[in-house]
């Protein structure tokens, strides 16, 4: 009989399969607790279980689909992690340290099917969708290996491999795994989710009506610009896109984040500049510039350092929020896709 992987689990859920193993729905607080706060290895440790049901839910449950294949760490405190998953492919998860918290970047698919020029992690295409426990599964890693120095992660950004809008059932139960009271507790406005702009689920996303973060990747100020950057642009076209966050923005009253990767000579001239600028002037809204991290397959180069500040005080004259992201892992395989791509010989699915 194959297992059911623990974490796909919801609070829901494990209450229903205690009740029907006949034992008192008590016990799925305690399973819980074990799992997420305890992070147990083994169902055999969790003592306040009678013996009856650990045994059971040994025969059920897995503990482990998420093996380390290698962990790059750097100087900034960075690390990046390279996951084996039962089936042989494998993912990549990232904690990154700011001065309000530690974060962790999970991934939502084994690779991409969106295309973007820019990004490593679509070089192989899109393996597979991932469930909800094996995103969980990142989270809790990653967690695991800040328990040595008594850390702990504060946040969560859904911005690793894969479009998380094209496994939004899935994305969605995870958020609601790791934000339960019996989960890891981390709060709503504690995580954010990005898109490339999957325009149906950015509606689907604004009526689910809670306190989680979007972001959108932009990384153009107009359609052509956007569509050679993003094929997913002639699927769902820029003006689609901006109807479709203000929709989010009048709906959550929350602030939106557009990224943009800078590009040299692509994407980062005046013109563009002035472009987006006038394009989001008005809109509640945070745009976070990105230096693009260099990809050997893509050949882009980054912008001149003049250039990112130059581009900035452009929107900044538009009234337009922006930051420059700080560069996290730079000189690791910092880019999404980049460890899994350079260690395609080790990984048995790919």
């Amino acid at each position: 009989m194959k297992k059911t992987f623990a974490y796909n689990y919801s609070y829901d859920q494990w209450e229903s399969w205690i009740n029907e193993h006949n034992h008192p729905v008590y016990r799925a607080k305690q399973v819980m607790d074990w799992l997420y706060q305890k992070r147990v290895e083994s169902f055999e440790k969790m003592s306040n279980l009678p013996k009856s049901l650990r045994s059971q839910l040994t025969e059920s449950f897995e503990l482990h689909p998420l093996k380390v294949i290698t962990i790059q760490k750097s100087q900034d405190g960075t690390v990046k992690f390279l996951f084996g998953l039962a089936d042989g492919h494998a993912i990549e998860t990232v904690i990154m340290r700011h001065n309000y918290g530690i974060s962790v970047c999970v991934t939502t698919q084994v690779g991409c099917r969106i295309g973007c020029t820019f990004c490593a992690s679509t070089l192989g295409g899109l393996k597979r969708n991932l469930t909800a426990g094996e995103i969980v599964a990142q989270v809790i890693m990653a967690q695991k290996h800040l328990d040595v120095s008594n850390e702990r992660v504060k946040s969560v950004v859904i911005m690793g491999s894969g479009e998380p809008f094209e496994n939004y059932e899935e994305t969605m139960k995870f958020i609601r795994i790791i934000n339960h009271a019996h989960g890891l507790k981390i709060g709503q406005r504690h995580i954010t989710v990005s898109t490339s702009g999957v325009v149906p689920n950015i509606y689907r996303f604004a009526d689910e009506d809670w306190q989680v973060g979007l972001a959108i990747s932009l990384h153009a100020p107009n359609q052509d610009l956007r569509s050679s950057l993003m094929p997913i642009n002639r699927r769902f076209p820029l003006a689609d896109l901006l109807d479709a966050c203000w929709y989010y923005l009048r709906k959550s009253g929350r602030r939106l984040t557009f990224e943009y990767a800078l590009i040299g000579g692509k994407n980062d001239q005046d013109e563009q500049a002035h472009e987006l600028g006038k394009l989001l002037q008005g809109m509640n809204c945070l745009v976070n510039l990105i230096p693009v991290n260099f990809v050997p397959e893509r050949n882009y180069t980054r912008t001149p350092r003049d250039q990112i500040f130059k581009f900035k005080r452009i929107l900044d004259s538009y009234k337009v929020n922006t930051t420059i992201r700080r560069e996290h892992g730079h000189d690791i395989d910092a880019a999404c896709g980049q460890l899994r791509a350079k260690n395609s010989q080790l990984i048995q699915g790919e």
